[in-house]
Formats: structure tokens, C-alpha cells, sequence
């Protein structure tokens, strides 16, 4: 584990104090919390850039291709 220094303007820790307490957490927590959220989604945003980067129509068609032709079930609607 390690330890950063942040500044944050009074508001926002005022803010996040608050909703730690509400949360019954530490804010050390919460701020851990938030940072892993934030970076999951980023991380996330990345993959699936570059998973589209790599993809090929054709194969999109190939594999639609493979689907069978039959009607839709009724709950399916």
C-alpha cells in the first residue's frame, strides 16, 4: 500500500467527508473507491476501442450468416 498526497478544494472534501460518514467508511475508502471506479471504466472504454479497432465486417457478416432463418418466438417480440 502506498500513500499520496491531495489537495482538493474545501467544497469537495467537505462533500466527500459527508457522504463517507453516510457511507460509514473512512474517506480513504471512499476516494479508493471512486479512483478504482473512474479507472475500470476508462480501462474499459480502451478495450472495447481497440477490440472495434480489429474488427472486420466480414466476419460480422460470416458469423450473421450462421444464424438460422426461422421466425421469431412470440415472447421474443
Amino acid at each position: 500500500m502506498s500513500t499520496i498526497s491531495l489537495r482538493l478544494p474545501n467544497s469537495l472534501h467537505k462533500k466527500a467527508k459527508d457522504l463517507a460518514k453516510k457511507e460509514n467508511t473512512s474517506i480513504n475508502q471512499l476516494v479508493s473507491s471512486a479512483l478504482a471506479e473512474k479507472i475500470s471504466a476508462l480501462s474499459t472504454e480502451e478495450y472495447l476501442e481497440n477490440r472495434a479497432k480489429k474488427a472486420s465486417k466480414k466476419k460480422f457478416n460470416d458469423a450473421l450468416n450462421k444464424v438460422a432463418d426461422v421466425e421469431t418466438e412470440k415472447f421474443d417480440k
